[in-house]
This record gives structure tokens, sequence and C-alpha cells, in this order.
């Protein structure tokens, strides 16, 4: 049995997670999680090997293992430590944001300026910032979440399953909207003009399905006084706890993911399903629920709908619209396709 190490003591806890899921009852690996107290705190992980990390402890935890492959969730800073670690290891990095990746010394001292000065300062002076690129360079390989942003180095990394459980029948129609609620990634003025101005006798919930605060959440209450009886809004002012994300998202009929195609990281241009993953495919995957996206988002998986002009009704025939996810997207089938992979780089 080979023995791998998966780091994530930065930002992931949801990919962390989804790689503890479906490792979980692999006869060709063990895997230890080494987990800074942040994500350990946002992980079910009751039957893992999991040991509490941070930066300047992770470097002694891996001696003397011998791992056959070191995987990081994520690179966003702690440079210089992830450096010895790609220096010393096989070691392979799953990455998130491609324009990042490719950056320069000067756009890296550029951004420094333009966003939280104290944290980027302290990412430039005290956890090697500018060693970035030599990270991701030295790192023996480069994983990708989502199959249409593999090239070159980048390699599709199969994470996502659909789980098994009993299919809810509503007498409503529930569409659930994951993703925290902000203008900033998603269009949520488009949505709340929407359903304002929905005219249906069919009954109707709306899930917001993330932490709403500031303007959208003035919106979601201001909206949720003004709509008929039959259409209901459900928000969360607060993080949406895992038991009711759970809850939601097995109940839903459909998701409605608008992703705004142009988005930032570390003050750089990001392009969502070109340069950077969106956390909705795994949810759609995960839970077996087809999804429209904006007409605009490029993806060729057949359980992403474009969307159409009249979204509502569009919505509504994608609710009855069935779809095979086990076929492709099993446990089983998934744990093989990934264990095939990881082999090969050992």
């Amino acid at each position: 049995m080979k023995k791998i190490a998966y780091i994530e003591i930065d930002t992931h806890a949801e990919i962390a997670q989804a790689f503890m899921d479906i490792m979980k009852g692999s006869q060709a690996f063990s895997v230890d999680y080494y987990f800074s107290k942040r994500i350990k705190d946002q992980v079910n992980h009751s039957d893992e090997a999991v040991f509490l990390s941070d930066s300047s402890m992770i470097l002694d935890q891996l001696k003397g293992k011998g791992y056959d492959l070191v995987v990081i969730g994520t690179v966003h800073r702690y440079f210089n430590t992830f450096l010895a670690l790609t220096k010393k290891y096989n070691t392979a990095v799953i990455t998130h944001n491609l324009n990042f990746i490719k950056a320069s010394k000067l756009d890296l001292m550029k951004s420094v300026f333009r966003g939280d000065l104290i944290f980027r300062l302290k990412l430039w002076l005290k956890e090697g910032l500018f060693y970035k690129t030599k990270v991701y360079q030295t790192s023996r390989s480069l994983f990708v979440l989502d199959e249409a942003l593999v090239s070159g180095r980048y390699q599709f990394l199969p994470l996502f399953y659909t789980r098994a459980f009993d299919k809810i029948k509503n007498d409503d129609l529930v569409v659930v909207i994951p993703g925290g609620v902000s203008q900033k990634r998603r269009d949520y003025n488009y949505i709340f003009e929407t359903i304002q101005k929905l005219s249906t006798d069919k009954l109707c919930k709306f899930v917001f399905l993330g932490k709403a605060s500031g303007h959208e959440l003035k919106q979601l209450k201001h909206l949720s006084e003004k709509l008929p009886e039959n259409i209901d809004i459900t928000y969360f002012s607060e993080r949406v706890s895992s038991e009711d994300f759970e809850q939601w998202m097995r109940k839903a009929d459909v998701l409605w993911c608008p992703i705004q195609q142009d988005t930032e990281f570390f003050s750089m241009k990001e392009i969502y399903g070109v340069t950077k993953m969106t956390g909705n495919l795994g949810d759609a995957v995960a839970y077996g629920k087809l999804a429209v996206f904006p007409g605009n988002y490029p993806s060729k998986l057949d359980f992403i709908i474009p969307e159409k002009e009249n979204a509502f009704e569009q919505l509504k025939a994608v609710s009855e619209t069935s779809f095979d996810f086990y076929k492709t997207y099993s446990k089983k089938e998934i744990q093989k396709k990934l264990e095939q992979f990881l082999m090969g780089l050992i």
C-alpha cells in the first residue's frame, strides 16, 4: 500500500474533505492528513489519520515517514515552506488560480499595494511571496479539479463523486443558489430582480445557500417582504452549517448558479471556467443536481445547462429532467480513476 500525505494549512477545507471522502476505503493508498486548526475544525475526520499542523511544523512532521507522494491542497501563502517541501519530496499541488500562478514578480509587487496591504506585505517579507513561481515549477505535478482547465502541466485530479441518498419529492419547486451571497463573484442583483418580477401560481422556494451580509442581506430582507404567498425565500445571515447545507442540497430540485465570469485573486483577473474552477461544479456532482449556469460559461459537461431568456421556465423544465449521475460519477468509478491516476505519479 502506497503512502500519501495531504497538506491543507491554508484555505480549501471543502477540497480536503472531498479528498478524504473519495480516498476512504481505498485498498491502494493510506493517507495521513496535516491540517491547520481552522481546516481541522471544518472537516469531518472521525476515522482518518489527521494531524494538527502549521507552516512551522510541517517539515519536521514529514521527516522519516516515507511518503510516496505529498499533495498540497493550496499554495496561496507560506511559499518559503512549500518551496522547501517541493525540493525534498515527490510533491503535487492542487492549483486554483492559473493567472496567479503565471504572474511575474513585477505583477506580484504591484498587487501587494492594491489590496490588504498589511497581509500582503507579510506574504512578501515573511512568507516568501516571490518564491511563488519556484514552488509551482519545482513541484513534480500540478493538479486542476475541472477538466476544462487541463493544459500543459496541469493534470485533472478526479475527486468529486455523486453520493448515494434517497431523493426527496417536493410539493413545491425548490431552487437552491449555492455559494456566499455576495455580488463579488455571483450576479445576485440579477437573481433578486428575476424573483421580484416573477409571475406564477406555482409554489416556489428559492434558497440562498450561503452567508448573506451587508447590502445583499438588506436586499434579501426587502425582497422577502414584497413577495406573494406562493413564493418563498430562505437565506442565512450567519455561516451555513454543514448540516443545513447538506439538507438543502439534497432537497434541491435544481441549482441556479449566477456566476460572474470575471473575478479576481490577489488583484489579478481570473476567469471562471478558463483559469479558475467554480465550486458549484463539485456541488452539482456531489448531490446529483442539474445546474443552470450563465449562457457565457464555457462548459462541455452535460449536467451544466446554459441559461436561456426565460430563466424561471427553464428552471422548472430542468427540475423535471432526469440525469444519471451515477453512470459517470459513482464513488467506485471515481475512486478507481483517482487511484490509477495517483499510481502513475509514484
